[in-house]
């Protein structure tokens, strides 16, 4: 069934039911009967057809404005009538109101997302929205903290304090109209199981009011399929309900050969030699020992109940092998594929799904790795850190989650855990993040996705957590918004992204682009504490090579972060350290390899003393080219370098976040170097970065989420600070 238009005039009651100014007006069926009603309206008017054949109803002629009588009235109706357009269209009637004055036009809108469900727009209203696609997106419901903030991305938002002479309009109106749509009691999400679209534009600020003059509604198809959610985890808390997969005492491994070695083969042999210490129980229809470990016939027949089944056979095979008492197994991982990918495969994967209900085990993947948990003992990657840490990630690709865990390794990126879960049959990544938001052991969040299945209850997860966490959002697979009619402004300023952006301006979520940009983002998440009053912004950078610090500062400004020059006092300070020629102490700090040989390399703490306690700022980004250091002299001051900033760091608290940028140039020796100098940084809590652009970026994140979690902390002290007034009332 295809989507129906609300003609005008219904949609203007809707609006006006919840609060939404709307001009006085009527439907009349004819010019004659218009002009014998027109009279109850205040001039001038405004005319405009009502068709359902008609979706924009002034490019074919059908809207005339300033009529100052009832005859121009009936006039236009007869003019507009002979347009071609309107000649061949079914003509409900002709919509009749008064015109509203002018003033600042703006634009609201929404859509329903087929993952996150209403989603809200604002924008610049008039014929400019789609000129200029001057708009910001929410997820709805939205606060009027969100309400406030949509305002403030608009570039336009000047216009609202008077710009060059202009009048100055009054926000509140706008951030109350923005709630009566998007809010929790709000149009959209009282509605959004009928609506599919909403396209109010514009609405004419005039100083004292907020007037609807054009609104078009886009009703929901019959057909569409309801937004799926997770499993029911019967009664047991997160924590508990996930624990056997990320610290299982039983694993059975299915597909294990005693002829070749297979992907089961090698994953008991990775096993075995992560130092897991629980029981292996290698599943095989005949052989008596698989590894030389003692086989069972069938999951059924292992000694004790199993935490985690790894499977690697064939997809035909799997539904029956895992054909258990229910509580036989708590975990079964998919590695197989060959399911959702092809119409017998989707046949394939709603057998294996019943077959895990009655058994009541949960799946994760199809089409996926493994899980790797340094606490449990559990490892699909060859050679992954043994040593736990505080990242927690979920993968919807095998692949790509061991470069995280290989590549995050030599970066000094440690984790709570990792899980792959590829086609997401049965554990959702909802399920996975509300785990490591409850897990002690996890201090920030990393996924990979590219279908978030139920993508409302991860919000609502990220925006309800009680103590929320940073998560970093590495997207996959963006699509176009291929559900939507986009027969309006909305729906055609639509392209997949707008509801992911809303939902990290809402959340203490940062999207990144590249592998790369979330090793570093988790890798500053794991070092460095996110600032709860002021968010980064004023960073001194400290190093060697004066063009890599003009490059530097060129980076840290394209972040939107503040490079400055030190004060009169800082610089005096600095110069009476008495550097050799060649030195700069204006911020940038530009140190030549001499001039940080001096005093075995601690020279940079009598340096980092005076920024600390004058220059008061809240990050120190210091780079250093490990090639100006080979032959120069005898003396290596890495190893010291990386004491004073320890030193110092424990010293002078966390609040001034510090990084480190140690830069190579790929021969074989310095990598190796280099490699030595990254751990030592890691064991002392210190975050290493190939290059000072890698350093600005991470920063700019870490500035995003502080900017998040600060005006999370507000809300939550506004709402505290208004629970005795709603008591008292």
């Amino acid at each position: 069934m295809s989507a129906i238009n609300m003609n005008e005039k219904a949609g203007k009651e809707l609006l006006a039911s919840f609060g939404i100014d709307t001009p006085q007006s009527f439907v009349a069926s004819s010019a004659q009967d218009a002009q014998a009603r027109a009279a109850t309206l205040i001039a001038p008017y405004v005319v405009k057809v009502v068709s359902q054949d008609i979706l924009h109803k002034s490019d074919s002629g059908g809207v005339a404005v300033g009529l100052n009588n009832e005859r121009e009235v009936a006039e236009a109706i007869d003019r507009m009538s002979a347009l071609p357009a309107i000649a061949k269209a079914r003509v409900e009637g002709w919509l009749v109101e008064e015109m509203v004055p002018s003033g600042l036009e703006v634009a609201i809108g929404g859509f329903n997302d087929p993952m996150f469900g209403p989603v809200i727009m604002l924008g610049l209203g008039g014929i400019y929205i789609e000129l200029l696609k001057d708009v910001t997106f929410r997820l709805c419901p939205i606060s009027e903290a969100d309400a406030r903030s949509m305002i403030d991305d608009l570039a336009a938002a000047k216009l609202f304090d008077g710009f060059r002479g202009s009048p100055a309009y009054d926000r509140e109106i706008l951030v109350q109209a923005l709630m009566q749509i998007g809010g929790a009691d709000g149009l959209f999400l009282t509605h959004q199981d009928t609506i599919e679209e909403i396209d109010i534009n514009p609405l004419i600020h005039t100083g004292d009011r907020l007037v609807a003059v054009d609104a078009r509604f886009i009703g929901k198809a019959e057909n569409q399929a309801a937004r799926p959610t997770s499993a029911n985890r019967t009664g047991e808390t997160v924590l508990q309900h996930f624990r056997p997969l990320f610290e299982p005492r039983t694993v059975a491994v299915l597909g294990a050969s005693t002829k070749d070695v297979t992907i089961a083969n090698t994953f008991i042999r990775r096993l075995q030699e992560f130092g897991f210490t629980g029981e292996i129980y290698p599943i095989h229809p005949k052989a008596d020992e698989v590894e030389g470990l003692k086989s069972y016939p069938s999951l059924a027949q292992t000694p004790q109940d199993v935490d985690y089944t790894y499977v690697a056979i064939a997809a035909e095979r799997i539904a029956t092998s895992i054909d258990v008492a229910p509580g036989k197994c708590r975990f079964i991982q998919i590695i197989s594929a060959g399911f959702e990918e092809s119409t017998e495969g989707q046949a394939k994967q709603d057998v294996l799904l019943e077959a895990a209900r009655r058994a009541k085990v949960r799946l994760l993947g199809p089409n996926c790795l493994g899980t790797y948990s340094p606490r449990g003992g559990l490892t699909f990657p060859k050679d992954a850190p043994a040593e736990p840490g505080n990242i927690g990630v979920v993968s919807q690709s095998g692949g790509l989650s061991t470069d995280i865990i290989k590549r995050g390794q030599w970066r000094g990126l440690r984790f709570s855990g990792l899980a792959t879960i590829g086609n997401s049959l049965d554990v959702k990544p909802v399920e996975l993040l509300q785990y490591y938001l409850a897990d002690p052991a996890t201090k920030a969040i990393g996924l990979y996705i590219e279908d978030i299945k139920n993508g409302r209850e991860f919000f609502d997860a990220l925006r309800n957590a009680a103590h929320p966490k940073p998560v970093v959002i590495l997207r996959g697979g963006a699509t176009s918004q291929g559900q939507l009619a986009a027969q309006s402004h909305t729906g055609a300023l639509a392209s997949g992204q707008e509801a992911w952006e809303a939902m990290a301006r809402q959340t203490l979520v940062e999207i990144v682009d590249t592998v790369d940009e979330f090793i570093n983002v988790l890798l500053a998440l794991q070092f460095l504490e996110l600032r709860a009053t002021t968010p980064t912004n004023n960073v001194v950078l400290f190093g060697n090579g004066g063009g890599s610090s003009v490059l530097g500062a060129d980076s840290f400004a394209r972040a939107g972060l503040d490079v400055s020059p030190f004060t009169p006092d800082v610089v005096d300070d600095l110069t009476a350290l008495g550097f050799p020629p060649g030195t700069s102490v204006t911020n940038p700090i530009d140190t030549p390899v001499r001039s940080l040989q001096e005093k075995e390399g601690f020279i940079a703490k009598e340096i980092l003393d005076i920024v600390y306690e004058k220059a008061s700022p809240d990050a120190i980004a210091m780079h250093l080219n490990l090639a100006a250091f080979v032959g120069r002299g005898t003396s290596n001051p890495l190893q010291n370098l990386i004491d004073v900033i320890t030193q110092t760091r424990k010293e002078r608290g966390a609040q001034v976040h510090f990084v480190l940028a140690l830069r190579s140039d790929r021969s074989e020796v310095l990598d190796g170097m280099r490699r030595e100098y990254v751990e030592l940084a890691r064991q002392s809590g210190i975050a290493v970065y190939d290059e000072v652009v890698d350093m600005a970026r991470s920063l700019r994140a870490i500035s995003n989420l502080e900017r998040k979690l600060i005006a999370h902390g507000q809300s939550m002290n506004n709402l505290a600070a208004s629970e005795p007034q709603l008591q008292d009332a």
